[in-house]
């Protein structure tokens, strides 16, 4: 099963933004704007990991995370316009996992996440497709038991197809999840998936839906490439 993320935050754009990149990256996700009904989100939902802000409407996100510690094991990424070392701190302290400030690009919030949830054993931190190992947290790729020596853009974009596999992705998904804007040139992905390929090596993996995207997996795709 996926792992489940709850999004509480206030600001409705960054909350619908930030579930739709974690939704792209696999997760089961909800969000809300407030922390009124947590507990009983931590009892239905059960997340594996709350992204909490801390500037919120009623309980604030300190407060929130001590809610959280006291009824869930879910992991806790603290978000806030705040930058001072001693906010940071005192969520640390209080037993977040990780802290994103705002303004923030939203792969870095989703790569977090992911690394919060790997520590935790609640995602694979290997994952195998075919004669192919990724172990991303671990910086090792290897394919028929043999390296392959990438990029650290080449890792993270094979760990995003990866994370994705069997689901065609686009460009701009790539793009917002591997560079994090999805308004440089969407030709930057046709380089660095080529590269990729090349180094993955025969048979193909990474194959090409027309008019689609990408997607990864050890059989092609009817009318991929």
């Amino acid at each position: 099963m996926d792992a489940r993320v709850l999004v509480v935050e206030d600001a409705e754009a960054i909350r619908a933004a930030v579930l739709a990149g974690l939704g792209e990256a696999g997760f089961g996700v909800t969000g809300r704007p407030d922390g009124r009904t947590l507990e009983a989100d931590l009892a239905a939902f059960r997340p594996d990991l709350v992204v909490l802000d801390i500037m919120l409407p009623g309980r604030d996100g300190f407060t929130l995370l001590d809610v959280v510690r006291r009824h869930s094991d879910a992991g806790v990424v603290m978000l806030t316009a705040r930058d001072a070392v001693d906010d940071r701190l005192r969520g640390l302290h209080g037993g977040a996992d990780d802290y994103v400030v705002k303004p923030f690009v939203l792969a870095e919030l989703v790569a977090r996440v992911t690394a919060v949830l790997r520590r935790m054993g609640r995602t694979p931190s290997v994952v195998e497709i075919g004669d192919l190992m990724i172990d991303a947290s671990a910086g090792e790729v290897r394919r028929a038991g043999v390296p392959i020596e990438l990029t650290a853009t080449e890792l993270r974009l094979l760990d995003f197809l990866a994370g994705q596999r069997g689901r065609v992705v686009g460009k701009g998904q790539i793009l917002t999840r591997v560079w994090g804007y999805a308004s440089y040139d969407p030709n930057l992905v046709e380089v660095h998936v080529s590269a990729l390929r090349r180094k993955l090596g025969e048979p193909r993996l990474v194959h090409t839906v027309r008019g689609l995207g990408y997607v990864l997996r050890a059989d092609p795709p009817e009318g991929g490439a």
